[in-house]
C-alpha cells in the first residue's frame, strides 16, 4: 500500500521524439519541425518500485524536497496529486502509484472505459503552403494521410485557418475547403476532424461549415476563442441545419470556469485541455461533472507520441473520451511496444503503471 511507502530518490531524464516527417505550420504558428526533447523525472520508491512521467515546462529546482517523504503524503490513488508543489509531476506520480498498487493507471482510475480506444492522426498540418518559394499544394495533404493511414490511424484532423495569416483570407478559406473535400473524396469512410487553432471569426466559422456540410466533419475545434456570443451563433447553426458536427474547445490556456459555464450553457460538447499541462489530476475532479453535463472529453496530446498513449490511458480508466488525438512517431528513451494501433483503434496494455519502461539514461537529483 501507498501509505508504507516513501520517495527514496528523484532522477532525471531525457527523452527525444522523433516524427515521420516534418510537420508544418497551423493557423497561428509556423513549422513543428521534426521532434523535440522532452524532459522527464524518475520517482524510486523505498521498495525499489520505479515510475516515471514527462515533464512540460523543465523540472523545477526544488523538486529534491520531495525525497524523503510518505508517498501517501503526495498522491491519493482514488483522486491524485494532493500535494500542491508535487503537481508537475502528475505522471509520474500516478505512474508510481499505479505500479506500488501492482495495476494500470487505467484501472487505479476506475476502469471506466474500454482499453480499445479510437484515435485519429492530429499531424495533417498546413504542408500544402511549403516551402515559401515552391508550395507542394493540396497533394502533401493527401500524401500524409495516405503516410498516417498506412501507420493504422483511420481519422484525420485537418488544421485549417490558412486565411488568418499565410494566404488572403479569401484565398485562404477557398483552400481549407478544398483540402477539406479532397481528403473526403480520398477517404470517404474516415472520421474527419477540422482545427483551425483559433483562426476564424464565428461567422468564418459558419461559412466554412455551410460549404463543407456534406462532408459530414466529426467535430470543429478551437474555430474562435471561446466566447459565448461566437459559440451561440455556431450552436444556431448546427442546430438549425441537423448537423451532428460536435463544438471542441479548452486546448488553448483553458479558463475552467469559464469551459464549465458555456459547457453548461449547452454551447460546448467536448473540452480538450492538455494531458500533461492540465494533467491526469485536473481531469479526474473535472469529469464527473462533464458527465453530468452530458459533455465528452478528448485530452489534447499534440507534440509527442508519448502524450497520446497518457491519453489513452485516461480514456481507459475515467471513460467519458470520445477519440484520442494521435501523434504519429517514435519516442526514444521509452519502450512503447507495449501500445498497438490496428486499424484506427489504440490497444492500452495491463501493465503496471502506464506500462511504459524508462530506457533512457537519468541523473539522481540532490
Amino acid at each position: 500500500m501507498l501509505a508504507d511507502q516513501r520517495i527514496q530518490q528523484i532522477e532525471t531524464a531525457q527523452i527525444l521524439t522523433h516524427y515521420p516527417r516534418t510537420i508544418g505550420r497551423n493557423a497561428r504558428l509556423g513549422s513543428h519541425g521534426n521532434g523535440s526533447p522532452t524532459p522527464a523525472v524518475q520517482i524510486t520508491l523505498d521498495d525499489g518500485t520505479q515510475g516515471w512521467g514527462v515533464v512540460e515546462g523543465g523540472v523545477p529546482d526544488d523538486v529534491a524536497a520531495l525525497v524523503g517523504r510518505p508517498l501517501a503524503e503526495v498522491i491519493d490513488p482514488t483522486v491524485g496529486v494532493i500535494a500542491p508543489e508535487a503537481i508537475r509531476f502528475d505522471l509520474a506520480l500516478h505512474d508510481v502509484a499505479a505500479r506500488a498498487l501492482g495495476v494500470s493507471v487505467a484501472s487505479m482510475l476506475g476502469g471506466h472505459g474500454s482499453t480499445s480506444v479510437d484515435l485519429y492522426s492530429g499531424a495533417i498540418y498546413l504542408d500544402d503552403l511549403d516551402p515559401d518559394d515552391s508550395p507542394r499544394g493540396v497533394g502533401v495533404v493527401l500524401e500524409n494521410c495516405a503516410s498516417d493511414w498506412a501507420a493504422g490511424f483511420r481519422a484525420f484532423k485537418l488544421k485549417v485557418g490558412r486565411g488568418h495569416q499565410w494566404m488572403e483570407t479569401e484565398a485562404g478559406m477557398i483552400r481549407d475547403i478544398e483540402v477539406t473535400r479532397a481528403v473526403r473524396e480520398v477517404y470517404p469512410d474516415a472520421r474527419l476532424l477540422v482545427d483551425a487553432n483559433n483562426g476564424w471569426s464565428p461567422e468564418q466559422t459558419v461559412s466554412f461549415l455551410t460549404q463543407v456540410a456534406d462532408c459530414e466533419l466529426y467535430w470543429v475545434e478551437e474555430p474562435f476563442h471561446e466566447n459565448e456570443a461566437g459559440l451561440g451563433l455556431l450552436r444556431d447553426h448546427l442546430s438549425g441545419t441537423g448537423s451532428a458536427t460536435l463544438i471542441a474547445d479548452g486546448e488553448f490556456d483553458p479558463d475552467e470556469a469559464q469551459l464549465l459555464e458555456l459547457a453548461e450553457a449547452g454551447l460546448l460538447d467536448v473540452m480538450l485541455m492538455d494531458i500533461c499541462s492540465y494533467g491526469p489530476t485536473a481531469w479526474r475532479r473535472i469529469m464527473p461533472r462533464l458527465l453530468e453535463l452530458g459533455v465528452a472529453a478528448s485530452p489534447h496530446a499534440w507534440g509527442k507520441p508519448i502524450k497520446t498513449l497518457y491519453a489513452a490511458q485516461l480514456a481507459a480508466g475515467l471513460g467519458n473520451v470520445v477519440v484520442v488525438e494521435g501523434v504519429p512517431g517514435t519516442t526514444e528513451g521509452a519502450d512503447t511496444s507495449g501500445y498497438s494501433l490496428v486499424d484506427g483503434v489504440l490497444r492500452v496494455p495491463e501493465r503496471p503503471g502506464f506500462g511504459i519502461p524508462l530506457t533512457a539514461a537519468t541523473t539522481p537529483l540532490g
